[in-house]
């Protein structure tokens, strides 16, 4: 399941992976359960496609967000967010770390891995999606992975699903994506956490997919 007892969640992936949405969709989760949440954007190049898209629905779920101050401007200079060392230590919230597409987000993930480590309460899932050029089958994203657990110094504890086409993804597109998963998660040696599914076509998926994690777009952008 893509909820879990760990303190610490973090999504990795490529760009154009869907990170940020399943990010928003997982903090606000576990904050109807009650939990203090923080999300944690690590994207510290790219300014756009952000966590600070959803401030508005953050604050009313009372979940903190630590981004770059350059956050959503057109200002595309690397900004390490001010408050970065409240992930590891603040241990009373629960954290939700997006990390950026590229090995730069991983290298800011990296500062924070001692820490991390030494805790012990963490998961960190690649979230995938075949539709992407840059890893549509099993090796070209087992290569991926390996690059992003040198820059982090973290290894990966699971697999999410979010293969989709944007807006034009249908139950069908899904489906046809749960093999690729599957044979992903076999060949890394990880569970497959879940499958992702835009809400409006999760009634067509549920019970044919096991762990389907229903989204809610945020600002109606892509997965």
């Amino acid at each position: 399941m893509l909820t879990n007892d760990k303190r610490i969640t973090i999504l990795c992936g490529h760009y154009g992976t869907g990170k940020t949405n399943v990010a928003v969709n997982l903090a606000l989760a576990m904050a109807k359960t009650g939990e203090n949440v923080t999300v944690a954007d690590l994207d510290i190049v790219n300014p756009y496609f952000r966590t600070l898209d959803s401030a508005t629905a953050f604050d009313e779920a009372g979940i903190r967000l630590i981004c770059s101050r350059f956050a959503n401007t057109n200002v595309d200079m690397p900004s390490l967010p001010p408050d970065l060392y409240a992930i590891t230590d603040d241990k009373t919230r629960r954290v939700v770390i997006d990390v950026g597409g590229d090995d730069s987000g991983a290298m800011v993930l990296g500062r924070l891995a001692p820490a991390i480590l030494a805790e012990g309460s963490y998961e960190m899932y690649l979230v995938v999606n075949r539709y992407r050029p840059l890893t549509p089958d099993v090796p070209s994203t087992i290569e991926v992975m390996g690059e992003i657990e040198v820059a982090s110094r973290l290894r990966f504890t699971g697999i999410v699903n979010n293969s989709n086409l944007g807006a034009e993804t249908t139950a069908a597109d899904v489906l046809a994506s749960v093999d690729y998963a599957a044979k992903l998660a076999k060949a890394a040696g990880l569970p497959l956490v879940a499958t992702t599914v835009e809400q409006s076509i999760y009634s067509d998926l549920e019970g044919q997919i096991p762990d389907l994690f229903p989204l809610t777009l945020q600002n109606n952008k892509p997965f």
